[in-house]
């Protein structure tokens, strides 16, 4: 699906008070730029912030930063932020590739992939935020057995990312072909994605993992 671009979308995105400028800058500084010592949660590919949203609101000990590099995409969610404004939310517009660029080992406690994109192609597999080039990724920032998880409604994507799991060493700890009848329902808060999904009857995928240190 291609993307509508929205006039002036860097500009709101560069003025306005919720976005983290010159982000890499901070990295390894995150406790002092907060001045808190409140955990940090990302979501990586956020959309328009409503499941981020809805954490940060439940969750006032929390920091949370939503990762998303769509400009047209990311203004949709700093406009709702406008009507509801929340202190522990802010968001980064950059590509997740970069994510180590912006966040030291240890940084992050957990990491939220939620309805990422399938880059269907097999050439593309290693763009999938499933993959195990961007485990790595996730590895070189989150906290010692930080949790990642991760909910689609592609079926292939889930098989692909349990393979990738498996394969990169990492531990699943929780994972079910159908979330909203699973054990796992419970205190599920549900993005606009899969709002629309559920109501159409498909199954939800869902994992949770971490990777377990050598000792």
């Amino acid at each position: 699906m291609r993307l509508r671009n929205v006039k002036g979308s860097r500009e709101q995105i560069a003025a306005n008070e919720y976005t983290i400028k010159d982000a890499e800058q901070i990295k390894g500084q995150w406790k002092d730029y907060f001045q808190d010592g409140k955990p940090i949660q990302l979501e990586i590919g956020m959309g328009k912030g409503k499941f981020l949203m809805q954490l940060a609101e439940k969750n006032p000990q929390i920091h949370y930063i939503g990762i998303e590099k769509y400009s047209s995409v990311l203004v949709r969610a700093l406009e709702k932020m406008e009507e509801n404004p929340l202190e522990n939310l802010h968001f980064i517009r950059m590509d997740a590739e970069n994510i180590v660029n912006v966040f030291e080992k240890g940084e992050v406690d957990q990491i939220y992939l939620n309805f990422s994109d399938p880059w269907p192609k097999d050439r593309h597999a290693k763009r999938r935020l499933t993959s195990r080039q961007f485990l790595e990724r996730y590895h070189n920032i989150l906290k010692e057995e930080g949790r990642v998880i991760f909910k689609t409604d592609n079926r292939p994507l889930f098989d692909f990312s349990l393979e990738e799991v498996k394969e990169a060493g990492w531990t699943l700890e929780k994972s079910t072909f159908d979330l909203h009848h699973s054990e796992y329902v419970e205190g599920n808060i549900m993005t606009e994605y899969e709002e629309k999904f559920v109501a159409k009857g498909n199954p939800i995928c869902m994992l949770q993992i971490f990777l377990q240190e050598d000792k």
